[in-house]
């Protein structure tokens, strides 16, 4: 996978149709390769190929243009007077193609001028230098691909991907290019094959009009029901597994965005603060603050991983990598663990919607009866604290001691 990133085999491993290895120990002595973005410019061509020929080693060019590579190989002679320069391409003729890959195997030309022919099977350990040109051009698998020719040994490589000015980059080749550069350390095929789904998708998985409309249920749950149907088909446990829905009136899940003095908005409506009384705290805000994970993407991760866990013992193993990484809990993290523990607990009871009204806990089994709710006689549980965090602990208890 980490050779050939294919969105379609990955996304069929993610969702369980397909097993998955994934190999992340580099060769011994192997070094990252560093890839630069930049503008196309003559000076920088020149510097860099001078650069690598200096310490004796050998360029890759990659123009992928047959028409016009004869062209580009013609101006490079004239910017490296000193330099021998080879063309190869897909169209030569079998034997000629041949003749002049072994002559630049054996160090007699020091630069090639060709094509995306390369971006297989080569392994040169002396060509440590890549020069892409209109890498936008290129999908995000291709540039990969061709940055893996190099740096096939001890030495440090570098990739050059350099658009031209005149170019009006789309958001998509943007991204492409970002992600390349950003994705370059060791170990890095699974994480482009990953953003290479995200760019290009998944595309049908069982037929032409399988996948549906991704779009609007999001891309998360849209996998889920996936993993769920290959469950079933397996035979799996989990394949029965409801989605519960958490209401609390006490705890406000996301930022608050409006000011304190207009109130806070909980599971059901907006309490103002004249309304609340004496004997009832404020709503607790349920959320992963900015403070505590400043990085947004690192918080959008733990956000997905909360959302996906499946078990009391997935949460228990996230409060201790949020513990370890970032340090103590704030109250509103600690909510929002809770806020998932106890769907995780509904889920397991077949429970499909625990939700509080004052002190009163409703719980309802069926959604097919609006009346199939747990009752202790035949009243609602109650609640007997006030504060939030301890309401919660409440909650997940009462759900540990039902039968299942």
């Amino acid at each position: 996978m980490s050779a050939t990133p294919i969105p379609r085999t990955l996304y069929m491993a993610l969702t369980g149709a397909r097993n998955l290895s994934v190999i992340e120990t580099p060769p011994a002595s192997r070094r990252p390769i560093k890839t630069i973005v930049k503008n196309y410019d003559d000076a920088l061509v020149t510097e860099v190929i001078q650069k690598e020929l200096r310490r004796g080693g050998q360029v890759f060019y990659v123009h992928n243009r047959v028409q016009t590579i004869d062209t580009v190989a013609t101006r490079l002679r004239k910017l490296l007077p000193g330099a021998s320069i080879a063309v190869g391409r897909g169209q030569m003729k079998e034997k000629e193609l041949e003749q002049i890959m072994l002559e630049f195997i054996d160090n007699r030309y020091q630069v090639l001028v060709c094509t995306t022919i390369i971006e297989s099977g080569i392994d040169l350990p002396n060509c440590n230098t890549i020069i892409i040109e209109s890498a936008d051009r290129f999908g995000l698998s291709q540039l990969y691909q061709l940055r893996g020719r190099v740096g096939r040994f001890k030495h440090q490589a570098y990739a050059y991907l350099l658009l031209h000015r005149h170019t009006r980059l789309l958001d998509v080749a943007r991204k492409r290019l970002h992600a390349i550069r950003q994705h370059n350390q060791l170990g890095a095929g699974f994480r482009i094959a990953m953003r290479d789904l995200e760019l290009r998708g998944a595309g049908n998985l069982l037929g032409a009009q399988q996948s549906g409309h991704i779009v609007g249920v999001g891309f998360e749950l849209y996998c889920q029901l996936i993993r769920q149907s290959v469950a079933r088909l397996k035979g799996e446990a989990s394949a029965e597994t409801i989605r519960a829905s958490v209401k609390l009136d006490f705890i406000y899940q996301g930022e608050r965005k409006s000011a304190p003095s207009q109130g806070y908005q909980t599971g059901y409506t907006i309490l103002k603060n004249e309304e609340l009384d004496k004997n009832t705290c404020p709503p607790l805000e349920a959320r992963i603050p900015t403070h505590y994970i400043k990085e947004t993407r690192l918080r959008i991760d733990f956000y997905r991983k909360l959302a996906m866990s499946a078990s009391v013992s997935e949460i228990k193993q996230l409060t201790s990598e949020l513990t370890d990484r970032f340090g103590p809990l704030p109250k509103q993290v600690k909510a929002l663990l809770c806020i998932t523990k106890i769907r995780c607990l509904a889920e397991h009871k077949n429970i499909l919607i625990v939700e509080t009204e004052g002190n009163r806990l409703k719980c309802q089994r069926n959604h097919r009866r609006n009346d199939d709710y747990i009752m202790l006689g035949n009243r609602f549980p109650r609640l007997t604290t006030k504060k939030p965090l301890l309401r919660l602990d409440e909650i997940v208890l009462f759900l540990r001691n039902l039968p299942n």
